[in-house]
């Protein structure tokens, strides 16, 4: 008689992904970010622009950020294996994609504030010295981005049908800071120039203003995508769909029950029951799902339907 072994049937629970290159890259952002962040800081202070003071602090709640994703991105490496997690640690990236939205939402409202007090007490402006130092701050943003978006192009190679849910959403957020940093350099640069060849003082808290709205817009958008995935929202109906036609397709099988969430960048989990006059062992059904992209942790409960009502469709 064959005999097995119980690690036939056991299967990993590490959905981490992976995210080596993009660690890599957030590092180096980081850094570039935090340099430019005390030079922006110290200049806005002693030059009295509040672009510039405002994208200098800006920059350091993203110093703060990337120091939260690059703690879940290694967290996650750390503990992928670890059994005191259920289904693995695929979600602490999109944990750490929600830590850093609210810290991008944390940087708008400053910004506004501090903006509408410098419109009711405005404070003299050393154009030229703050011109220089917002364009090299620019610069640094734009070098930020190229480094993720490197990355992001090269974990783009394989694109299909659900590329949406797939987005490594820690890196995401990484990617929107750099963007909002970029968005307030180059605001400041505008308000700067334009207060020194016009005297329109009043435009460069203006521009605060007008970052923090952008930047609270991109905020709730990760804050939405990030805490759906965290709270194990529902996946689009396209992969219930599939899921449910490669069952029912098959003989007299019917879905009784069915539950589809991600547990990690690219990884769908399943738990289906299934009702069936003609019951086949569960890895039979796991069989029928295997060409459905990204559906890697699969639970199927079967019974057995001993009268005809079951042949009709079960909700």
């Amino acid at each position: 008689m064959h005999s097995h072994n119980i690690e036939e049937w056991q299967h990993t629970h590490n959905f981490s992904g992976d995210s080596g290159h993009a660690e890599k890259s957030t590092t180096r952002v980081m850094l570039l970010t935090a340099v430019m962040m005390v030079i922006e800081i110290v200049a806005g202070s002693v030059y009295g622009s509040m672009a510039l003071l405002a994208d200098g602090w800006h920059m350091a709640t993203h110093v703060a950020a990337f120091g939260i994703t690059l703690f879940a991105y290694r967290y996650a490496r750390n503990n992928a294996d670890n059994p005191r997690f259920s289904f693995g640690t695929g979600k602490a990236g999109f944990l750490g994609g929600f830590a850093s939205a609210v810290a991008l939402a944390m940087a708008a409202l400053f910004m506004a504030l501090e903006s509408v007090m410098r419109m009711l007490e405005p404070h003299p402006i050393h154009f030229n010295e703050a011109i220089g130092v917002a364009i090299a701050g620019l610069l640094v943003n734009l070098a930020s981005g190229i480094l993720l978006h490197e990355h992001h192009e090269h974990s783009q190679e394989h694109k299909h049908q659900h590329e949406h849910q797939h987005h490594d959403h820690n890196l995401r957020s990484a990617y929107f800071h750099v963007l909002a940093d970029a968005l307030t350099s180059v605001l400041a640069i505008v308000a700067l120039v334009a207060g020194k060849y016009f005297g329109w003082i009043w435009l460069d808290p203006a521009m605060g203003l007008a970052g923090a709205a952008v930047i609270t817009r991109w905020s709730y958008g990760l804050l939405r995508d990030t805490g759906h995935i965290l709270l194990d929202g529902a996946v689009e109906e396209q992969t219930h769909s599939s899921i449910r036609q490669a069952i029912e397709r098959d003989m007299d099988d019917r879905i009784a029950d069915l539950h589809v969430w991600q547990v990690g960048p690219g990884h769908y989990s399943t738990m289906l029951s299934v009702v069936t006059h003609r019951p086949e062992a569960p890895e039979y059904y796991k069989r029928l799902l295997d060409n459905i992209p990204y559906l890697t942790h699969v639970l199927v409960e079967v019974n057995q339907c001993r009268d005809k009502s079951c042949t009709g469709h079960l909700g």
